[in-house]
C-alpha cells in the first residue's frame, strides 16, 4: 500500500486525513436527517436555509446543506392564496408617515408595525392582526377573531403588546405603524395609545410597510398552512404556537441567523450592539450601523 501513496500523488498522512474526513460527513449526514425532520415536525414549512442557522453543522456549508435537504426531499412549495380586504381607506385623513423622520433604531420599543390580514377556513374568513417590534423582529402583540371590529382586531392586539412589554402610561414614544385601516384610526384605538405616548404613523402603499407585509406571509405560509387547521379553536391554538416558535426558534438571516428573542438576549448581556439605519439617504458612520463585540 506503501508503495501507491507516491503514485497517486498523496502522502499517507494526507490520504488517512481525506478517509476520515469522508467518515465525518457520512456519519454526520446520518445524525443530520433525524434532526431536520425534528424541527421540521414544528416548522412545517421552514426553509432549508433557516434550519442550517439552527443546527450549523460542522462538515458542510450552507449551500451544500440546501442541496442535501433537497436531496432528501425538503424543498418547501408555498400555496396561493386569495385576497381579502381587511381595510377601507378611501377618503380617510391618514397620519403622517413618521419612519420618514426616523434616521436609526437602537432599542426596543421605539417602532412597532402592524398589519391585519385574513385566513380562510372553508369559505369562513377569520382575521389576524400582528404587531412587530422592528428593533429585534418580535411578534410582541396578536389578535384573532371573526370579526373587523377595532375591539377583535387592532385593540385587542395593542393590549397584549402593552401588557407584553410592561410598558408604563407616558410618554414611550414608539412609532406605531401602519396602512390606513379604519381599527388604527378610530377613536377607542387613539385614545388607548394616546395614554401610553404611542403615536400613529401611516403608510400609503403596502410598500411603505414590509416589515408587516412581510410577516404576515411567513406566519401564513410558514405554520398556518402547512398545518391546516380545521376549526376556529385548531386556528386560535395553532397561532398561539406559530408565534411562540417564531419568537423563540425561528432563525433570521438580519439578526444573524438567531431568533428574535437570542437577539434581544444578546444585547441585553451586552455581548451585541446593533443600530439599525432607518433612512439609508440619510449619512451614518459603517461603525454605527454595526458594532459586534463578541461573535
Amino acid at each position: 500500500m506503501k508503495d501507491i501513496y507516491p503514485f497517486a500523488g498523496i502522502t499517507k498522512q494526507g490520504f488517512h486525513q481525506s478517509v476520515n474526513r469522508e467518515i465525518r460527513i457520512i456519519q454526520e449526514q446520518e445524525d443530520l436527517l433525524p434532526m431536520i425532520q425534528k424541527i421540521r415536525k414544528k416548522h412545517k414549512a421552514l426553509a432549508s436555509r433557516k434550519i442550517y442557522y439552527m443546527i450549523k453543522p460542522d462538515t458542510m456549508g450552507r449551500d451544500k446543506f440546501e442541496q442535501y435537504c433537497f436531496s432528501q426531499g425538503f424543498r418547501v412549495v408555498h400555496r396561493r392564496t386569495w385576497y381579502v380586504k381587511t381595510t377601507d381607506s378611501k377618503g380617510v385623513i391618514r397620519f403622517d408617515n413618521l419612519i420618514l423622520m426616523l434616521e436609526r433604531l437602537t432599542g426596543v420599543n421605539q417602532l412597532w408595525v402592524s398589519d391585519i390580514t385574513y385566513y380562510h377556513l372553508g369559505s369562513k374568513a377569520y382575521y389576524i392582526t400582528l404587531i412587530l417590534d422592528v428593533y429585534n423582529r418580535e411578534i410582541v402583540g396578536y389578535a384573532l377573531s371573526d370579526s373587523l371590529s377595532t375591539e377583535s382586531t387592532s385593540l385587542k392586539a395593542i393590549k397584549i403588546a402593552v401588557k407584553y412589554r410592561k410598558l408604563p402610561k407616558g410618554n414611550s414614544s414608539i412609532i406605531f405603524h401602519t396602512d390606513g385601516g379604519g381599527q388604527y384610526y378610530s377613536s377607542k384605538f387613539t385614545k388607548y395609545i394616546a395614554d401610553y405616548g404611542i403615536r400613529s404613523s401611516m403608510c400609503y402603499t403596502p410598500y411603505e410597510n414590509p416589515h408587516a407585509e412581510r410577516l404576515n406571509g411567513i406566519l401564513k405560509n410558514e405554520y398556518l398552512y402547512p398545518n391546516n387547521p380545521k376549526s376556529f379553536k385548531d386556528l386560535q391554538r395553532l397561532l398561539k404556537e406559530s408565534v411562540n416558535l417564531y419568537n423563540q426558534e425561528r432563525p433570521h438571516n438580519t439578526l444573524g441567523g438567531v431568533s428574535p428573542k437570542e437577539f434581544l438576549k444578546m444585547v441585553k448581556d451586552g455581548l451585541l450592539t446593533k443600530i439599525w439605519v432607518i433612512n439609508k439617504k440619510k449619512k451614518v458612520s459603517k461603525k454605527e450601523k454595526v458594532n459586534i463585540i463578541i461573535n
